[in-house]
């Protein structure tokens, strides 16, 4: 009778090391690397104006114009001008439609990932949790960021204002970044602390509600973390280590049979770190389709 192999998991502060060594440097940290170039990038079109008169992107990550011609706008802001009652511009509409419509056909909350600010705070205090070893989490329900967009959209329906943009931090460090250290700053020192020393993962992963926002919208995206063979899996426990949510990975990787190995839940922000810090290959980025089709021409 054969015996199942004994599996040993990595520590979570050796996250990604395996893969460094068995498939290299780049390998373990590509798309990491290249998320923050994007995040980066996108900064720096911010500042493009104000600094050398090259006006990229005018405005904040709220509401802003590429180039002097396409509106973007965020759809949190939209829904909450909409709820107070008030009708917004046709650009600010159209800009809306357009984030939406990118992000519902590309991939979920690729947003929250690729460009959010906020994500460099937060993955800076979860890669410092993992260092120092702190393991103690406040327990909270990951609905309650859907719970929080709710009472936002009636909040401002109640009172006729924007409640959310009192206290964004998104809007808070694009602040930061464009015109300085100021007073918004305490905010983002706040959600880094409470992510380091309170909740892993709690803000992005429990609390905001423009990440809830995109998970609504991205859920039927195409793009997204596929399991190529589970069998490949050595429990390592590396991509549960980083990942900011990780109870996405549960059925895709460990479900039964039948069950699909696409992470189809909502809430995975297609960061790509599950991939590189997995040794074995266990992951790729394709599309949502691809194992239904396999299935069907078995």
């Amino acid at each position: 009778m054969a015996v199942a192999p004994k599996y040993t998991p990595n520590k979570p502060k050796d996250a990604g090391l395996e893969a460094r060594q068995k498939l290299g440097w780049w390998r373990a940290y590509r798309f990491l690397i290249l998320r923050r170039l994007s995040q980066l990038s996108i900064i720096l079109m911010f500042l493009s104006g104000p600094m050398w008169n090259v006006w990229i992107l005018k405005g904040n990550y709220s509401s802003s114009m590429l180039f002097d011609t396409v509106p973007l706008t965020d759809p949190l802001i939209t829904a909450e001008s909409l709820a107070t009652g008030y009708f917004p511009e046709m650009t600010t509409l159209i800009g809306a439609f357009i984030i939406v419509l990118f992000y519902a056909v590309v991939a979920s909350k690729a947003f929250c990932s690729w460009v959010c600010p906020m994500n460099i705070v937060t993955d800076a205090a979860a890669w410092l949790r993992r260092k120092l070893g702190i393991r103690q989490s406040l327990k909270i329900s990951r609905e309650l960021r859907y719970v929080i967009l709710g009472v936002i959209l009636v909040g401002s329906a109640f009172t006729g204002s924007l409640l959310w943009e009192w206290i964004n931090p998104v809007a808070a460090i694009g602040r930061v970044f464009v015109y300085g250290l100021g007073a918004t700053l305490w905010l983002v020192a706040v959600i880094f602390l409470f992510d380091l020393l309170v909740a892993e993962h709690g803000w992005c992963g429990h609390l905001c509600p423009i990440g809830a926002m995109y998970g609504v919208i991205g859920a039927k995206s195409l793009v997204k973390v596929n399991v190529v063979d589970r069998s490949r899996c050595d429990r390592c426990m590396d991509c549960y280590n980083v990942c900011p949510e990780p109870q996405v990975l549960r059925i895709p990787l460990h479900g039964k049979p039948e069950d699909s190995q696409i992470v189809l839940a909502k809430d995975c922000i297609t960061c790509g770190r599950c991939i590189d810090v997995c040794a074995e290959n266990v992951f790729a980025f394709g599309s949502r389709f691809e194992k239904q089709i396999n299935i069907k021409n078995l």
